[in-house]
């Protein structure tokens, strides 16, 4: 079985950003987000924290392109993330929180079918697609049908979908949520390999142990940024 290839140039972007700058969202009257400017870098996994309701969602969001900010701006690389129409950039990939998974398609089949909009072969897309599911401990489940897997088990398959892409920019929106201690170790290893290669990666998650494992730490609480938390890099510095 052969590996899955990069979809994009990681490689030529390894100084590229993910870029907020004085982000607000506000529907209904009701301020979700307040202004905050963030920055995400290629390289280092991101844990953003904060209990229910802090605003995390509707910032990865804004983040990937899904929602326009009411005001402020998302860009990655220099150009915006929103394009008009709530489509994702094909840089972009995304672990939903709610898993975004197909429920009559196998777990092959929901991994493939990610592979295929983005003009890989079906053979090679299925291929792939067991690939990734192996990667996750879940190879002998492709031919299950989505709704037949429990709930850790689509976590996992939603992660297969989103890494299988090869993505510049990995979201992943409580990705260990329904996971065992194991499985969540393992989701954490293969979020830093995908920064290794040099992806910018940021999980939202509740998870304590999630935050512990990241490289950096911003944590939201009732729409505000409380707390950004940059890494120990000795002899040098590296703007917030």
């Amino acid at each position: 079985m052969t590996a899955p290839e990069p979809a994009v140039d990681v490689g030529s972007r390894r100084s590229a950003l993910l870029e907020l700058t004085d982000v607000e969202y506000v529907i209904g009257g009701l301020q979700v987000l307040h202004p905050m400017t963030l920055r995400f870098r290629a390289g280092e996994v991101t844990a953003l924290s904060g209990p229910s309701g802090s605003g995390k969602t509707t910032l990865l969001s804004i983040a990937g392109g899904l929602l326009r900010a009411t005001s402020g701006s998302a860009t990655y690389d220099g150009t915006l993330t929103w394009q008009g129409d709530g489509d994702p950039r094909p840089e972009f990939a995304f672990v939903l929180q709610v898993y975004g998974l197909v429920p009559i398609l196998s777990a092959r089949e929901n991994v493939s079918i990610a592979l295929r909009a983005r003009g890989v072969s079906p053979s090679e897309a299925d291929e792939r697609a067991d690939a990734e599911l192996d990667r996750f401990h879940i190879g002998d489940l492709g031919d299950r049908q989505v709704e037949e897997l429990s709930g850790g088990q689509m976590q996992r398959v939603a992660c297969a979908r989103a890494f299988a892409v090869r993505a510049a920019v990995l979201l992943a929106d409580e990705p260990t949520s329904e996971l065992d201690e194991g499985n969540r170790e393992h989701v954490m290893a293969q979020l830093h390999a995908e920064a290794a290669r040099g992806a910018v990666v940021v999980v939202a998650t509740h998870d304590p142990a999630v935050v512990d494992a990241a490289d950096r730490h911003c944590l939201l609480d009732e729409g505000r940024l409380v707390d950004h938390v940059e890494p120990v890099v000795v002899g040098r510095h590296r703007p917030v």
